[in-house]
């Protein structure tokens, strides 16, 4: 909204001796850092009023799991508040309604994606915990396949458009459909090379056909949605990693769209270029911002829990960015920590099935518990998951620079 503004005045401003402060809008540099802050501030706002009023609403957490030990654990947070996702979700969109370019269609695209992600979680939120008080019998929030379905469904819906909607200038041969903004962006593998010193796309990129793009959209995003959903267990845990994972794909989307001139960043990274993507670099800030006012209220002892409303949402949308960007491959490296909860829930799942309920790998999953249970305080495993995540988003950064 702000940055169409300044579009539409952009001559009265360069032609005014005072408003010229005001081009620092049309740097997407500045607007990023910038939806951090505006995000944060909206959360810490309005953060204290939203917890009083899902007080009132009595929607309050009663954790229960399959292990004693763990009840005991974590009986303290029984009746916290949760689906303070709402105030992340809300944050995320003003400040992308204020502050991204609304004409670019990743941007459209990534709001109509975080109203239906937040809508699939309250519902899920709203029916789990306002059980309680309907008539006996009634359900217990969304049943397990309805969520799944409704999640690929709308990632189905987001591959279908970002693959057609990603047609680069940068083409390998105009004859032919090897896209770059479609490119299975490998490790260590180089996007574009220099021939006669000029950078040309790498005529052996590896290029995604409609389906096999739109495959790897669905396993991205329904994946990380439900990864992110799984993470949070502890206070501050989902919310503290995504604020690490969010700031190194704020960084990664300047660097896919940012073009000045004639100069493309993406080139001397030699990663893919895709034009307009820059713009994402506000949806990932405010996705930062929000989860760092969201933590003023969930660090421990937890004030509020986010719930699905904002856990599907931000899983989703850091895959949407990841996909766009084609960057999937350091999204696994990054939100390693996201796909080390998944993985622990799979793997103890499908151990208990093989062995009939004889075995376990793990003393309960998500990992986290695992830990919790193994004798480290909360607020360990927290930090040190924090930690690993700060280690492993140095670790993918630097595998741009060896290619």
């Amino acid at each position: 909204m702000i940055y169409l503004l300044y579009s539409f005045f952009r001559d009265f401003i360069n032609s005014s001796s005072i408003l010229g402060p005001l081009n620092v809008f049309q740097w997407i540099e500045f607007r990023a850092v910038a939806s951090i802050v505006l995000s944060f501030l909206i959360v810490v706002t309005f953060g204290k009023r939203t917890i009083l009023w899902l007080v009132k609403q009595k929607v309050g957490d009663n954790p229960e799991f399959y292990h004693k030990d763990l009840n005991q654990l974590m009986k303290q947070k029984a009746n916290t508040p949760t689906m303070g996702g709402l105030l992340i979700v809300i944050s995320i969109f003003a400040t992308v309604l204020i502050l991204a370019d609304l004409s670019s269609f990743y941007i459209r695209m990534a709001l109509i994606a975080t109203i239906a992600f937040a809508t699939i979680g309250f519902f899920d939120d709203w029916l789990k915990l306002t059980s309680a008080h309907r008539k006996p019998g009634s359900r217990e929030g969304l049943y397990s396949h309805e969520k799944f379905l409704c999640q690929i469904g709308l990632a189905v819906v987001l591959g279908i458009f970002i693959h057609h909607h990603g047609f680069s200038k940068y083409t390998v041969d105009p004859e032919n459909t090897q896209i770059m903004s479609h490119a299975l962006n490998l490790p260590f593998f180089k996007t574009w090379i220099k021939e006669a010193g000029e950078f040309i796309p790498n005529p052996n990129m590896i290029t995604l056909g409609g389906a096999s793009f739109v495959a790897v959209a669905v396993i991205m995003i329904t994946g990380f949605s439900n990864a992110v959903n799984l993470t949070d267990g502890m206070d501050g845990l989902a919310s503290g990693t995504m604020v690490i994972v969010a700031s190194s794909f704020m960084i990664l989307a300047i660097i896919a769209g940012y073009q000045h001139q004639d100069f493309v960043l993406s080139q001397h990274l030699l990663v893919p270029y895709i034009p307009k993507a820059d713009e994402l670099a506000v949806l990932a800030g405010a996705m930062a911002g929000a989860c760092l006012g969201f933590m003023w209220f969930n660090c421990h002892p937890a004030q509020v829990f986010m719930g699905d409303t904002g856990s599907l949402t931000l899983g989703g949308l850091i895959a949407f960015i990841a996909v766009v960007i084609r960057q999937e491959f350091l999204l696994l490296i990054i939100g390693g920590i996201f796909v080390l909860e998944a993985a622990s829930v799979i793997i103890q799942v499908g151990t208990f099935k093989l062995t009939k309920g004889k075995r376990r790998v793990f003393k309960c999953a998500p990992i986290h518990h695992h830990f919790h249970l193994l004798g480290w305080t909360e607020q360990q495993v927290v930090v040190r998951f924090w930690l690993l995540t700060a280690l492993f988003v140095a670790c993918a950064l630097a595998t741009i620079k060896l290619r």
